[in-house]
């Protein structure tokens, strides 16, 4: 079924609206250019000099155009070796915003007495901090290797494994989402998840309502909801 524009910039497709709030329990979001405003791995290498060829790769695995998110993203972090934590803090605090509406949304679900789940294939230096500053209840992502020792507060360019596997890919994404609505007693079904880039669809796939934000074509076109223009709270215009 094609989509079809419900309100300007907002397009639906498979549902009627509006659907309740409150049927749902979860609700899940992506985090580089869904949450937040930018991509940090790209913020991170400008440090070094390499943004344009890290955002290269990142446009590419966001497109869908990398199969291996995994191998893309080892490639981007191998890049970042040299960086420092001042670096890093300095992409928080000088260019990472929250987009439009984000808090808006966040509140209004945990109102109506949503769990909010955080799934990023970026880095847990800032996803925490997405967590305490929203309210967050669960996330997963990864974690940057840093030196120690002499150059100590250096990133190696490196990934640290967890305990639940190497890296947040789509298909981590997808197992989390499962794993939360297991642990909260829901279906699958009960949960929105929310996301831009092609490492999201196999989470948005799971859910009950999918929400592409400002997003890659291919998962436009296979969102049930698409917000195109304005901010995260727009979902709010489908959602009583």
């Amino acid at each position: 079924m094609p989509a079809k524009e419900f309100a300007p910039g907002l397009e639906i497709q498979g549902f009627t609206p509006p659907l309740t709030l409150k049927d749902f329990k979860l609700i899940a979001f992506d985090m580089d250019s869904t949450l937040i405003n930018i991509e940090c791995v790209d913020e991170i290498a400008d440090a070094v000099g390499r943004k344009e060829e890290v955002a290269a790769i990142t446009e590419a695995a966001m497109r869908g155009e990398i199969a291996d998110y995994k191998e893309s993203l080892r490639r981007r972090v191998a890049l970042l070796e040299g960086v420092t934590i001042a670096d890093m803090e300095s992409v928080y605090v000088q260019r990472l915003q929250l987009n439009p509406g984000a808090e808006k949304l966040v509140q209004t679900c945990k109102a109506a007495g949503l769990k909010v789940l955080l799934v990023s294939g970026g880095f847990t230096f800032f996803t925490d901090r997405i967590r305490d500053k929203l309210g967050v209840d669960y996330t997963r992502s990864n974690v940057l290797e840093v030196r120690s020792g002499p150059n100590c507060g250096e990133l190696t360019g490196r990934l640290v494994d967890q305990p639940w596997g190497d890296i947040c890919d789509g298909a981590e994404k997808r197992k989390m989402l499962l794993e939360t609505c297991a642990q909260l007693g829901i279906s699958p079904r009960q949960a929105i998840a929310m996301g831009d880039g092609a490492n999201d669809l196999p989470m948005m796939g799971e859910a009950g309502l999918s929400v592409a934000y400002h997003a890659k074509p291919k998962v436009r076109e296979q969102a049930m909801v698409a917000i195109n223009t304005g901010g995260l709270d727009r979902l709010l215009e489908v959602l009583r």
